[in-house]
């Protein structure tokens, strides 16, 4: 049955449990959308070409035929391969797996209020269709907090808006990276940057802030992410990205000190200027030693904020 809105985008509800689709169906055209609800993946799958939706709500528990299922139906035909499809099913965490792993665009758990879940669908599409704004053109009066990261590095930013259990987008500019992570109740649960998301996307832009060691931040209060990507804590995907810092200023720093002790391999038909041996020994060992200090300085820092990030951490559970 259909239930028309001129002019409105049209989600395909499909899900056996009538009472659901109703209850569903009611909320999402409350938030302006037209909806057509189906009791039977096979059958809903023949109406596409004739009338697509603008997205398919899909339960993952149907008899014959549930989201997961009918994922690689969709991506296989060039003519719904765009339709974007959000499972619906269980909250446990393998069945947000299960979801991507199959193809889904997203997914959302059936036990949330259908107003909420109404809201999911409309974020996820407005997502979809316009992307995330660079830091740099979000304007003053959609941010509730800004700063410049030489004055407090993310990792503290992150972990500030956590304790303050927040929940928003963080919209972060380093360099040449845009990035956007969001907080639920302080919790990372999703995060963009280029071409990656989730888990890698976070410990990325850690890294590139963190080595850049400048940059500006923004959070928009309130603002939710329409799908979850990131299923680790907060603390482990930032100690994670600092030690791979570390890891990357050791091998600096050993690269440093062979390359102030041998110097870079020169060709046969170049010229060697031959100095007195005491004036080489002596000249290198100041190079060495500089450069290991400032290596060392580098480590030490990373160092620091990862003894921050874990000494936060042991507070929290302490508490």
């Amino acid at each position: 049955m259909s239930f028309p809105s001129a002019g409105a985008q049209r989600i395909l509800l499909i899900d056996s449990n009538v009472y659901f689709s109703k209850r569903v169906s009611d909320a999402l055209q409350q938030v302006g959308f037209e909806v057509t609800v189906s009791t039977q993946a096979a059958y809903a799958i023949t109406m596409l070409e004739w009338n697509t939706p603008t997205a398919i709500l899909c339960a993952t528990n149907l008899r014959e035929m549930g989201a997961l299922e009918m994922a690689p139906i969709l991506r296989a035909d060039a003519k719904t391969a765009n339709i974007p499809l959000i499972a619906v099913g269980g909250a446990d965490a393998r069945a947000l797996l299960e979801a991507y792993g199959a193809g889904c665009d997203d997914f959302v758990d059936r036990r949330r209020p259908p107003a909420d879940i109404a809201a999911h669908v409309r974020g996820f599409l407005v997502s979809r269709q316009e992307g995330f704004q660079p830091t740099q053109m979000l304007p003053t009066s959609e941010t509730a907090l800004s700063g410049n990261l030489s004055h407090l590095d993310l990792p503290g930013v992150i972990q500030m808006l956590g304790q303050a259990r927040q929940t928003g987008a963080l919209h972060v500019n380093a360099g040449d990276t845009d990035g956007i992570i969001f907080l639920g109740g302080g919790e990372i649960v999703h995060a963009e940057s280029g071409v990656l998301f989730g888990d890698e996307a976070v410990t990325q832009i850690v890294r590139t802030c963190q080595g850049t060691g400048k940059g500006v931040y923004k959070f928009v209060y309130g603002a939710s992410a329409a799908q979850r990507t990131v299923l680790r804590s907060s603390t482990d995907l930032l100690l994670d990205a600092m030690r791979e810092l570390d890891e990357l200023g050791c091998d600096y720093a050993e690269d440093s000190e062979l390359y102030a002790a041998h110097g870079p391999a020169q060709d046969a038909d170049q010229v060697v200027t031959h100095t007195p041996h005491h004036e080489t020994d002596h000249n290198s060992e100041h190079e060495t030693a500089g450069i290991h200090v400032e290596a060392h300085d580098d480590v030490h820092d990373h160092q620091a904020v990862v003894h921050d990030i874990e000494h936060h951490s042991v507070g929290e559970e302490s508490t």
